[in-house]
C-alpha cells in the first residue's frame, strides 16, 4: 500500500483548560428565555414546534456544565488517528484508519451540518475491520469539511462543494489512493454526488443517503409512496428550512450567537438532531447526550459555528442541474430522513443505481442513530458497487 506523502502531517487535538473552564463559565451564566407556550406531555413531537422546549434544553446545560467530559472524545480521535495537510492554502483536518486486511478499499466518508466527523467515529473500526471475515474492509478517511472542526476556517469565498469534491480527490491522492469508494450523507451526500459525477476515473463508485434528481421533475408515473415524499420534500423546504434559508443568505448573522454563546449553539444544533432523527420525541431516544455533546463541544471549542454555516452561502441549490453519475452507486433512503428523493427522479441523475434501499428505522443521522445496520447497509452497498465495477472480482 502507498504511504502518504510528506504533506501530511499528525496531529492531536487539545483544548486547553481555560477553554474549557470557560465554557463551564459561560454555561452557569446562561440567560434562558421563558418557556414555549406550547404545553404537551412528553413523549410527544409536538412538544418541539416551537423549538428546543425550554425544559429539554435546561437538562442538557446542566449536563454539558457538570457531567460531560470533553477528554475522552479527544483520545478517541487520537486512536482513530487524526492528521492535516494543506490543499489550496487551506488546512484540512481528517481521520484515518487503515485497515489491516490487505484487500481493504480505501473509502472517503464525508459528513454535512450540523454534524462534523463526530458522524462516523463509532463506525470507522469495524469499517475498517470487520468482525465479518466475509464482509469487505475498508481505509476509511474522514475528512473535516473547510470551515468544520480542526479544518482552517476559509477567508475567502469559494469553498463550495465543487470545490470540496476536488479537494477530496487531492487529499486521498496524497493518501495513496488514486482510486477509492465515497459515502455521504447531508452535505457529504451532496458532495459524493460530485465525486462521483466529476471524477469518474478517480472515484470507482459512491454510496448516498442524499440523493438529488436534476431539477423540474414532475410527480407523473411516481406510486403513491414516492408522491408523499416529493410532497413531505416540498413541506420541509417552505416550512421547516428557516435555518438554511438563514445559513444561505446571512451566515455572519447567526454566526455572531453561535461562537459566543454555548446555549444558542446547543439550541441551534439540538433542534435538528430532535426534528431530523427517528424518534418519537427527543434525539436521546438513539443517540448518546455524550455524543450529541461531543457534536456541539467540536463546534464550540473551534469557534466554526459561523464558518460552518457558510457552506449554506456557497453552496444552496448549487448542484450543478446537468451533473449525471455514471459510476455504480448504490441510494439507501431512510425513512424518517427530512428528504428522500424517489426512485425515477434518481434515476435521472444516477445512471446506474446498483442497490436501492429502504430501511425500516433511522434518519437523517443513520450512523449514529443505528450504526449496526449502518455499517452492514454501507458494506453491501459498497461491495455492490464492487462487484459492479469489477464484474469477476
Amino acid at each position: 500500500m502507498p504511504r502518504p506523502t510528506s504533506d501530511v502531517q499528525a496531529f492531536e487535538a487539545r483544548a486547553t483548560d481555560a477553554d474549557l473552564d470557560d465554557l463551564r463559565a459561560r454555561l452557569a451564566a446562561a440567560r434562558l428565555p421563558e418557556a414555549e407556550t406550547v404545553h404537551r406531555p412528553a413523549p410527544d413531537p409536538r412538544r418541539w414546534d416551537q423549538g428546543v422546549p425550554l425544559a429539554d434544553l435546561v437538562d442538557v446545560v446542566n449536563y454539558w456544565r457538570t457531567g460531560y467530559k470533553w477528554r475522552p472524545f479527544e483520545e478517541r480521535l487520537d486512536r482513530l488517528g487524526q492528521f492535516r495537510t494543506t490543499i489550496d492554502d487551506l488546512g484540512i483536518h481528517f481521520l484515518h484508519r487503515r485497515s489491516a486486511r490487505t484487500d481493504a478499499t480505501p473509502l472517503i466518508l464525508t459528513h454535512g451540518w450540523p454534524d462534523s466527523i463526530v458522524r462516523f467515529v463509532d463506525v470507522m473500526d469495524e469499517l475498517a475491520d470487520p468482525k465479518d471475515a466475509d464482509a469487505p474492509a475498508f481505509h476509511v478517511v474522514v475528512p473535516s469539511l473547510p470551515g468544520f472542526g480542526y479544518s482552517d476556517r476559509p477567508a475567502t469565498t469559494g469553498w463550495g462543494t465543487e470545490k470540496i469534491a476536488a479537494a477530496w480527490v487531492q487529499l486521498m491522492g496524497r493518501l495513496g489512493y488514486s482510486k477509492f469508494l465515497a459515502h455521504g450523507g447531508d452535505w457529504g451526500g451532496n458532495i459524493t454526488t460530485v465525486l462521483g459525477g466529476r471524477f469518474p476515473d478517480h472515484v470507482l463508485g459512491i454510496h448516498t443517503t442524499f440523493a438529488e434528481g436534476p431539477p423540474g421533475l414532475t410527480t407523473d408515473g411516481l406510486t403513491p409512496v414516492e408522491r408523499t415524499w416529493a410532497e413531505e420534500t416540498r413541506g420541509f423546504w417552505r416550512h421547516r428550512a428557516a435555518y438554511a434559508k438563514q445559513q444561505a443568505t446571512r451566515p455572519q448573522t447567526i454566526g455572531y450567537s453561535l461562537v459566543d454563546s454555548p446555549v444558542g449553539l446547543l439550541a441551534w444544533i439540538l433542534d435538528k438532531f430532535a426534528e431530523w432523527s427517528d424518534t418519537d420525541d427527543s434525539p436521546f431516544e438513539t443517540i448518546s447526550m455524550d455524543r450529541i455533546l461531543d457534536d456541539v463541544t467540536l463546534y464550540w471549542l473551534t469557534r466554526t459555528g459561523a464558518s460552518a454555516a457558510r457552506i449554506y452561502y456557497e453552496s444552496h441549490n448549487s448542484l450543478d442541474p446537468e451533473l449525471r453519475v455514471d459510476v455504480p452507486s448504490a441510494l439507501t433512503m431512510y425513512p424518517r430522513d427530512v428528504e428522500k428523493c424517489p426512485r425515477p427522479w434518481a434515476q435521472q441523475r444516477y445512471q446506474q443505481i446498483v442497490r436501492w434501499k429502504l430501511p425500516e428505522s433511522g434518519g437523517h443521522f443513520p450512523s449514529l442513530e443505528v450504526p449496526e445496520y449502518f455499517v452492514k447497509d454501507l458494506q453491501e452497498g459498497l461491495a455492490a458497487v464492487l462487484a459492479a465495477k469489477n464484474p469477476l472480482r
